[in-house]
């Protein structure tokens, strides 16, 4: 599928000459490698979500700070958008490029500049690998806990762009818990600093601002992250259930209890038997949900936590406990559950992954809520969750070769969404909005809250020349979409459009 630029700046995107733009990018530094052949080109059309394409006017990839600055500043003065892109790993569209625009590319910027063991920080720039900080850390006993499932390529400026998660978000927190600093470029080239190296700074909280703000306000060039120490002990237990339900009254009952465990994750049948016939974890295959459990801690309160996650597992109906019998198993069970996605893309020709955040007491009401959807549509739908934090991630099965699949995998994952929302939840809660979920924007924020948004935007960014037409939607596409209150055939905020 691609994808039509809609969301535009006064109206139309501005005339952008090709060449003239690709020659005067070359000619602002001999080392700045500027990509504009078709062939170079095409494997930077889509982020993680595969399903939207665009081929980028060009690709430019700076090595250094100063380059950035000319190509933003030279971007402004020509009117041209710019999106940015890390690894593209993304699976909501936010790095998707723009035909008329720059796609800037930030992976030479790969470097760990500094890590101070003390203070429990590291300057990184925003290429570096996400596990390639722990495992800088790691002589110190130290470590960075978001993990995402694509820990191993993921950058942390697109963990930063997305606000990214894991599996152990549940008690050490989302990115935004774990930087400190942000050194951020405007569209106009000025250098910015949000946060700092203490635990706290004064003035408003700029850095929750930028973080997850999907590329809108600017360009980040570094970031200081946290370090935490590696704990003492950490065991998993994985519980075994003959119905999705009563995993989610589980959930439920564990965090209702007080106990916070490290990562506390669930799956159903279809995403157990595919997870296990690619990575052979142990898991068992005739469970119709599985939980993973893992406490930390010192080890005598692991035992006791366990203890008690023993009992509420029992009350809540779970058949079968398992305890990771040592390290090596421990990590078999997550490598399970982290490999989820790519397990189901072996069992279907195309998967479209969805990403929302329900409170907990309503897990099972959404689980049932997916299951009658998934029959609507004719569509399998693999479970897998943060389930301690409610971040689901249901996958829809689909052939993109059978007409009419994609289309129903997209109004799915949009019901899905909004099922989120009438429940008191987010349509996201770590992949970001990009472009697959800006219809549903317009079901959970009124007008009033979508145009405090793009005044949010106009302040960093007055001209709409950053990633645009992603995150925040235009009231006309609200008003289009159906989601929104139009008085008098007139839109509340027209002078919004021009964004």
């Amino acid at each position: 599928m691609s994808f039509t630029y809609d969301e535009t700046i006064d109206g139309e995107l501005m005339p952008v000459d090709r060449g003239a733009l690709i020659a005067a990018l070359q000619a602002l530094s001999p080392e700045l490698e500027v990509l504009h052949e078709a062939e170079d080109l095409r494997p930077f059309e889509c982020d993680g979500l595969a399903a939207y394409r665009s081929v980028p006017l060009c690709v430019v990839l700076p090595s250094t700070v100063e380059q950035v600055r000319d190509v933003l500043k030279l971007a402004a003065a020509r009117g041209v958008p710019v999106v940015a892109r890390g690894a593209g790993t993304g699976l909501s569209g936010g790095a998707m490029p723009l035909e008329k625009g720059i796609l800037l590319v930030m992976a030479k910027f790969n470097r760990i500049l500094s890590l101070d063991p003390i203070a429990g920080t590291a300057r990184v720039q925003p290429g570096v690998r996400n596990l390639a900080i722990s495992q800088a850390a790691a002589p110190h006993g130290l470590y960075y806990a978001p993990d995402p499932s694509s820990q191993i390529a993921c950058s942390i400026g697109g963990n930063v762009a997305e606000n990214a998660g894991g599996v152990h978000c549940l008690k050490y927190g989302l990115t935004v818990h774990n930087i400190l600093k942000a050194d951020v470029l405007t569209i106009d080239g000025e250098w910015l600093a949000f946060g700092g190296e203490s635990l706290d700074s004064p003035g408003f909280d700029l850095l929750a601002l930028l973080t997850g703000s999907e590329g809108m306000l600017g360009i980040v060039v570094e970031v200081t992250v946290k370090l935490l120490p590696k704990p003492q002990c950490a065991k998993v237990l994985m519980a075994s259930f003959d119905d999705v339900e009563k995993a989610g009254h589980a959930v439920a009952g564990i965090i209702g209890a007080g106990i916070i465990p490290g990562g506390l994750e669930m799956m159903d049948n279809l995403a157990i038997r595919a997870a296990e016939d690619f990575i052979h974890a142990g898991y068992p295959v005739d469970a119709q949900a599985i939980l993973l459990c893992e406490l930390d801690g010192v080890e005598s309160d692991v035992d006791e936590d366990i203890a008690r996650v023993r009992a509420l597992l029992a009350q809540a109906g779970c058949s079968e406990v398992r305890v990771a019998d040592d390290e090596a198993q421990r990590l078999r069970f997550w490598a399970g559950r982290k490999n989820a996605f790519p397990a189901v893309g072996r069992i279907s020709p195309d998967y479209y992954c969805m990403d929302g955040t329900i409170p907990r007491r309503q897990l099972a009401h959404v689980l049932r809520g997916i299951a009658a959807l998934g029959e609507e549509y004719g569509l399998q739908v693999a479970n897998v969750f943060h389930a301690g934090d409610g971040n689901m991630h249901p996958l829809i099965l689909f052939d993109a070769n059978r007409p009419g699949e994609l289309d129903r995998a997209e109004a799915l994952g949009g019901k899905i969404l909004e099922l989120c929302v009438e429940v008191g939840g987010s349509i996201t809660g770590e992949h970001g909005v990009g472009r697959e979920k800006i219809n549903q924007m317009c079901v959970q924020f009124t007008p009033d809250e979508i145009a405090f948004f793009h005044s949010v935007k106009a302040a960093f960014d007055p001209s709409g020349l950053l990633n645009p037409g992603k995150n925040i939607p235009t009231l006309h596409r609200c008003a289009e979409f159906g989601a929104m209150h139009i008085h008098h055939g007139q839109l509340s905020f027209p002078h919004l459009e021009r964004f």
